[in-house]
């Protein structure tokens, strides 16, 4: 259920089969009935009990054209054991085909409009960009315009980190300076974002001299959070491309060159802060590491926690969905099952696991997993003894009283090869770039616990329902 959930917020197609016990023991409470189908309802777009084998086929093309279509979510089909042992026809089974996505707004023209007058415009990109496969529509946007762009958390890596435009990403613990960019910002082009509260803070506060053109799939997204200046309710690759078609070919941005120069002289501080704790044990150290030692072509995906945002933050992303983490239910656990998803969607890949110790023992069973099906997955646990980030918010909102946030973890070298593994521990005076060199150069899963400092927090921070002008830094500010 709490997988159906994550697929929900997150907008990820996914379709679940499960197993239900015979149709002529249903509804008898029979041994190991469960009404899946009631249980999941609000955390599905549509479920499906099958009672007729010859309705399988068009059920199951059925189940993924709905995951797929307008919104991306969850569909689970519930198939009964006798459905299960029955021939069935095919039906005619013949493949999905992608269908074109027409988009028919009287804002494309306003939106056009807005754009070429902005002074300080910024593009906010979301996991929608990717989940529509708009990264280039995006970039192309972005270079003919020159308007910088900023990315939610799950919409890292569908614009290169290392493209001069890119800022970073704002929110609850983005970067300060993209926080208050957005905030001295005229014009915000979202697309494929909620607005979550994560990103907005005080929602009522956010942007507050922004017009904002809000592009979402879902009509229901409009104006739910923050009142668009022009909505557009479509995919971002389609919207995007209509866009582009009310602008000029030649370069529109030359007027945002110097509010760009204005927004990198501000992130300097960051930089230089960032590059003195480099020469320190902790997780820049690690994310350097990692980056240099797997290449531009990994694919990292991260657990819920700290190390998440520090993944997110100090991580460089230039490939398209190489960021893999879970957003919206925030699910502690998520990232080594979903990591194997990863392995073998991508089997040329690099794939890291970047986890809390915390997190990492809630599914650590599936290592077995992975073990057993060879697949090459790099693990390394920041472990700092706690739950950190709620121990990060009992710090500073209730006076360092700890209260179920400290923890205890294995041994992981012996648990790791008690699963057949290979793993270490790295603590402060270790060479890290060793450690990570000698878990990428082995052949299957290797596994890396890095101890770190317990009270390492991640700056900034944006209380819950305040603004960006209460944000706390590291320097306290």
């Amino acid at each position: 259920v709490t997988g159906l959930a994550t697929a929900q917020m997150d907008s990820v197609p996914l379709v679940a089969i499960t197993g239900q016990v015979g149709r002529p023991a249903l509804g008898k409470d029979s041994f190991q009935e469960t009404n899946v189908m009631g249980m999941t309802l609000p955390f599905t777009k549509h479920s499906f009990l099958v009672e007729d084998p010859d309705e399988l086929y068009p059920t199951m093309r059925r189940a993924f054209e709905i995951a797929r279509s307008g919104r991306p979510g969850p569909v689970l089909i519930d198939v009964p054991k006798d459905v299960q042992f029955a021939a069935c026809n095919d039906n005619g089974y013949r493949r999905l085909k992608e269908a074109p996505n027409p988009v028919e707004s009287p804002g494309l023209e306003r939106a056009a409009m807005l754009l070429r007058n902005a002074k300080r415009p910024l593009i906010l990109a979301g996991h929608g960009v990717t989940l529509g496969g708009a990264e280039m529509e995006l970039r192309l946007l972005a270079e003919r315009t020159g308007i910088p762009v900023v990315t939610t958390l799950l919409g890292i890596s569908a614009f290169p980190d290392d493209h001069p435009l890119y800022l970073g990403w704002p929110g609850m613990h983005g970067q300060a300076s993209v926080n208050r960019a957005i905030d001295s910002s005229d014009l915000l082009f979202a697309v494929g974002m909620r607005f979550d509260d994560r990103i907005t803070g005080a929602a009522h506060k956010f942007a507050p001299t922004a017009k904002v053109i809000h592009i979402d799939v879902d009509p229901s997204e409009l104006g739910k959070v923050i009142k668009p200046t022009v909505g557009i309710a479509a995919d971002a690759k389609a919207a995007m491309r209509s866009i582009l078609g009310h602008l000029d070919e030649t370069s529109e941005g030359e007027g945002c060159a110097r509010w760009l120069e204005e927004l990198q002289k501000s992130q300097e501080p960051e930089r230089r802060r960032e590059d003195s704790a480099r020469d320190e044990y902790g997780p820049i150290q690690v994310m350097d590491a990692i980056k240099e030692s797997a290449g531009p072509g990994v694919r990292l995906v991260t657990d819920v926690g700290q190390h998440q945002m520090w993944a997110a933050r100090f991580f460089e992303f230039t490939k398209t969905n190489s960021h893999i983490t879970s957003g919206g239910l925030g699910t502690m656990g998520f990232a080594l099952p979903a990591a194997m998803g990863v392995a073998f969607a991508y089997p040329e890949d690099p794939v890291w696991v970047i986890a809390g110790d915390g997190g990492i023992q809630m599914n650590i069973q599936e290592l077995a997993t992975i073990r057993e099906f060879g697949l090459n997955i790099k693990v390394a646990v920041l472990n700092n003894g706690y739950l950190g980030m709620v121990r990060q918010w009992q710090q500073f909102f209730h006076n360092r009283r700890y209260s179920e946030t400290p923890i205890t973890s294995p041994d992981y070298e012996q648990l790791t090869a008690a699963y057949g593994l290979s793993g270490r521990t790295v603590s402060e005076g270790d060479d890290v770039g060793a450690a990570v060199r000698w878990a990428q150069e082995q052949e299957g899963c290797t596994f890396l616990d890095f101890h770190i400092d317990p009270e390492a927090n991640v700056y900034p921070m944006i209380p819950s329902g305040m603004s960006v002008n209460e944000m706390i830094e590291e320097d306290g500010a």
